[in-house]
């Protein structure tokens, strides 16, 4: 008997201190009633901004409807839609009766753009005693309402606790619709990007490859190929992102045609980490700084040099071009009254479409990674162009589209000698030190 005595008082014991930690582990947390009631209030807060930041839908309205009656603290919520379509509901109390009522009023309030009030619906409603409709209006215009039913008479506190859920629904409604312009505006940029392809440049490919026809149908052959793979992939229908193995296959691509009409004159030296040959990049990136790097190295010269680089530096990857061309006035480009092709002889409008090209580039870097990642130009008269950019290793939500990828795989063509007389350096895959090939050999 002693000896149940004994373990019935170690057992209590023992629970007396586990009760004792979990309190001292507690307290810190929510420990008294008022902060319980903020941890609660800014619980159902997030759980109704994350649906809402899609709009308002069937599926975000059957989402947010629980957590925003928990902020109104009313007995019932309904949600309809611009047309006045009902959209989800919560709380038990939406009779045949009390719904009818609630549409009827949503559309009072929608017509009036104004919150609206109307008492108990009958006496087949049952116990509720009012219904306020208060309009969702984003930016001028009306997402829809809000429908909340009460089974007391509401004071003042719980109108100003509605007005304000209104107007956080609203903030959420509105930051949805800024999201979907900012998508869109992204889309426009890669379209304007595509647009401003230099026609000159396809103009000139199709007559390089016209002149090899009769001298060397072999590397016309492989230049049609090229030019083919090259169109495909700036004119492909997704994808804001892709792979940097894929920008730089594409870069690649576009190098081949410019040294087929160049030559020797043409000097092109790629330096690539393999480890940064999956970052994600914004979807044409770097085709514009390319075509102004070439221009530079070119322009009202015989020959030119251009060198791209990708170099893993931390958490970041840094991809660089640069020429030993003209240069430019620091000065006027940090005005942007004109572009990088400054005291060459290009014509002006094609100036100044490289212009608005570095400008949506810097652009959309900055949208995509924050204003730490935009580009940066080092220049001078005479002393060349090098415009690097920055882009994080990894960023959240953001993905490479895999739909323009060509089956036979970009990488190698980044890593082989494809670019005919063009030096290429790239990492060894196996080992990590630089191999160079192609035609030029090392210099």
């Amino acid at each position: 008997m002693t000896g149940e005595l004994i373990a019935i008082a170690v057992l209590g014991g023992a629970l007396a201190l586990l009760l004792f930690v979990i309190a001292l582990r507690t307290r810190n947390v929510v420990s008294t009633p008022h902060e319980r009631a903020v941890h609660d209030t800014l619980a159902a807060a997030a759980a109704a901004a994350h649906p809402l930041r899609d709009g308002l839908t069937e599926t975000s309205a059957t989402e947010a409807a629980g957590p925003l009656r928990a902020l109104t603290g009313a007995e019932g919520v309904a949600l309809f839609g611009p047309d006045g379509a009902l959209l989800a509901r919560d709380g038990e109390i939406w009779s045949s009766p009390v719904l009818d009522a609630a549409t009827t009023l949503a559309a009072e309030a929608l017509d009036g753009r104004r919150r609206t009030m109307s008492d108990a619906p009958g006496v087949a409603a049952g116990p509720v005693r009012k219904l306020i409709a208060a309009p969702l209006i984003a930016d001028g215009v009306s997402a829809g309402v809000l429908v909340v039913a009460t089974l007391r008479q509401p004071g003042p506190g719980q109108i100003g606790a509605l007005t304000e859920v209104v107007n956080y629904a609203v903030t959420q409604l509105e930051l949805a619709e800024l999201d979907a312009s900012r998508a869109r505006l992204d889309r426009a940029e890669v379209l304007a990007l595509r647009a401003q392809i230099d026609p000159h440049f396809i103009y000139n490919a199709l007559g390089t490859i016209a002149s090899f026809v009769r001298t060397d149908p072999a590397r016309a052959r492989e230049l049609i190929l090229d030019f083919a793979d090259f169109t495909r992939y700036s004119f492909r229908a997704a994808g804001q992102y892709t792979a940097l193995a894929d920008e730089l296959g594409n870069i690649d691509r576009y190098l081949t045609l410019e040294r087929a009409r160049f030559g020797e004159g043409l000097d092109v030296r790629l330096h690539v980490d393999p480890e940064v040959l999956g970052v994600v990049v914004p979807f044409l990136a770097l085709q514009p700084i390319v075509e102004n790097a070439v221009r530079h190295g070119l322009a009202g010269r015989r020959r030119g040099t251009v060198t791209i680089s990708a170099r893993g530096s931390g958490t970041d990857c840094t991809i660089s071009v640069e020429d030993d061309g003209v240069g430019m006035d620091p000065e006027l480009l940090r005005s942007g009254a004109i572009d990088a092709l400054a005291g060459s002889d290009a014509p002006s409008s094609e100036s100044e479409g490289a212009h608005v090209g570095l400008t949506n580039v810097d652009q959309r870097l900055r949208a995509a990674f924050g204003n730490d990642y935009g580009l940066v130009v080092e220049t001078g008269i005479g002393a060349g162009t090098k415009v690097r950019m920055r882009v994080p290793k990894f960023a959240a939500g953001i993905r490479a589209d895999v739909a323009g990828s060509r089956a036979s795989g970009t990488s190698e063509t980044v890593a082989g000698s494809k670019a005919s007389g063009t030096d290429v350096t790239a990492g060894d895959r196996a080992s990590g030190t630089d191999v160079t090939a192609g035609e030029g050999g090392p210099r």
